[in-house]
């Protein structure tokens, strides 16, 4: 009875935490670099500035949990949905808010090519859209 007893504790502590304002949100931004095997020297650009603005302006985001980086090569199997998931046609940068591990809303940043040319731009770009998709985490309006 006594061990049956405190199984109940366990199990009503594991419930108050995981439904209640003790609970981890689960609300994130990922920013995806999607890519194929060959790579030329415009693509690795594009990872480079897209690594480089994250990481100048969005770091105290990204130790926080709720902005995450991947760089994913669509050519790999367990990756080719996204190319139809994403409509991607080219190597892309791609944000997506997912919410309890379901996405939500997401936007292909197709200005990474036209930008390629100036760094500072490239960042602005960045930047802007990944901030834009942050904002949503503190208002909660996904639409």
């Amino acid at each position: 009875m006594k061990k049956l007893f405190s199984v109940f504790i366990v199990f009503t502590v594991l419930c108050v935490f995981s439904s209640g304002s003790f609970a981890q949100s689960t609300t994130k931004v990922i920013v995806y670099y999607f890519h194929t095997t060959f790579r030329c020297s415009s693509c690795h650009k594009i990872e480079q500035y897209t690594e480089g603005a994250l990481r100048e302006y969005f770091e105290k985001e990204i130790e926080s949990g709720d902005l995450a980086y991947r760089e994913i090569n669509v050519e790999d199997k367990e990756n080719q949905h996204f190319v139809k998931d994403y409509q991607i046609y080219t190597k892309s940068v791609v944000l997506s808010l997912s919410e309890g591990g379901k996405e939500i809303k997401f936007k292909n940043l197709e200005k990474v090519w036209q930008y390629l040319g100036n760094r500072d731009k490239f960042y602005e770009y960045i930047k802007g859209e990944t901030q834009s998709f942050l904002d949503v985490l503190k208002t909660g309006d996904g639409s």
